[in-house]
């Protein structure tokens, strides 16, 4: 049986941990209060991915070596203890840029181990042939937390400030560390198993294929994650937190609906249309003159993400044994964070030179460019 106490144990804690994570989709607003341009915004969010991409390649060794559960644990004190470290900062963003830089890179591996160890725990304890059900339904409670934590970030920054908003969002990720307590370390390291580094995984072919696809994922991410609360700011969009709403309930009904589908006619045959909904999108915000398109934008982009999630990361932890199922999950969550950093700072440039219009272009070309790969170079073939 596949929703059995643990999967249900971690994805309680998953879902609190990634509410956590979520609320910070509205730190570009503390970040422009405090005199911050768009670049700062790219600059400081990306930092949040970059230490994540950094470390990857630990994280996931850590975790095929000492085991899930315990990855998890450090990774979710993480989670606890660094949004407090944000209520010492004021005054105008000048004045504490270098330490808020430093904050943002610790943080941002908490989150790096929190996914990976979770995504791994779920891989171990999934059947093959229900690979994409399992990650996909599983992943319904991290698109809770990330329509959760933003909208709870917005009704507290707005009646109570920033300070209340960083205590939140620790007690979030508390509440997530205590939750994963009762859980069993499922993961047990066989002695004979031969060990294979992190990069040497990365060469084998389908894992090209992978990275790419998770690296347009991760821009997408950026775009969302980044920069539309500061554009619905903008436009003076009321309801910033619909768009964040609109999008997870579409990825959680994609993912509760359609997760079967994937493992009946393979992961291959919806990643196209997938690359589509997601591009598509991010080209309406251009268009976003109502809160209504806004959340209309959120949605369909929504769509695209609970496809393209766990068909990936399906493709990345397929065949692949448990003694580098971590370094895996690391390969496609890290190339996720990847696209998340360069997405972020590129993004933030274009937008503070020609607009959040461009800006939003940009990202709906580049899914554009990945779904032309996918169809016209036959990357499907290296899967």
């Amino acid at each position: 049986m596949i929703y059995g106490p643990a999967y249900l144990r971690m994805a309680v804690a998953y879902l609190f941990t990634i509410s956590s994570f979520g609320a910070f989709f509205l730190f570009p607003l503390f970040v422009i209060a405090h005199g911050g341009s768009k670049a700062d915004v790219g600059i400081l969010m990306g930092a949040y991915v970059l230490s994540a991409v950094l470390s990857r390649p630990w994280v996931s060794g850590m975790i095929d070596r000492f085991g899930r559960k315990k990855s998890f644990t450090l990774g979710s004190c993480i989670m606890t203890l660094l949004p407090l470290s944000y209520l010492v900062f004021e005054g105008n963003l000048n004045q504490f840029y270098l330490p808020l830089l430093i904050v943002r890179l610790v943080h941002g591996v908490g989150l790096a181990i929190v996914v990976t160890a979770a995504l791994t725990y779920i891989g171990d304890m999934v059947p093959v042939e229900r690979l994409n059900e399992g990650i996909g339904v599983f992943g319904v409670t991290g698109l809770a937390g990330m329509a959760a934590g933003p909208a709870a970030a917005e009704v507290i920054i707005s009646n109570f400030g920033y300070d209340a908003y960083f205590i939140s969002a620790a007690l979030m990720g508390l509440i997530g560390w205590i939750a994963h307590l009762p859980l069993p370390d499922l993961y047990v390291r066989r002695p004979q198993a031969v060990p294979q580094s992190f990069l040497g995984l990365m060469r084998k072919r389908k894992n090209a294929v992978v990275v790419l696809l998770s690296l347009l994922f991760g821009v997408g991410i950026s775009t969302s994650g980044t920069f539309v609360s500061p554009y619905a700011k903008e436009r003076a969009l009321a309801f910033i937190s619909l768009y964040y709403i609109s999008y997870s309930s579409a990825a959680i009904l994609t993912r509760l609906f359609g997760s079967r589908l994937a493992d009946r006619v393979g992961e291959e045959r919806i990643i196209s249309p997938a690359l589509l909904l997601a591009g598509a999108g991010y080209l309406m915000l251009l268009f976003a003159g109502s809160s209504w398109i806004l959340a209309l934008s959120g949605f369909v982009t929504g769509c695209g993400h609970g496809f393209l999630f766990p068909s990936i990361n399906a493709l990345a932890v397929r065949n692949e044994p448990p003694e580098v199922r971590g370094k895996a999950v690391g390969i496609f969550t890290g190339s996720i964070d990847l696209g998340v950093f360069a997405g972020s700072i590129a993004l933030g440039y274009i937008g503070d030179f020609a607009g959040f219009q461009a800006l939003f272009l940009m990202s709906s070309l580049a899914f554009g460019i990945g779904w032309t790969a996918w169809k016209v170079k036959g990357l499907r073939g290296v899967v």
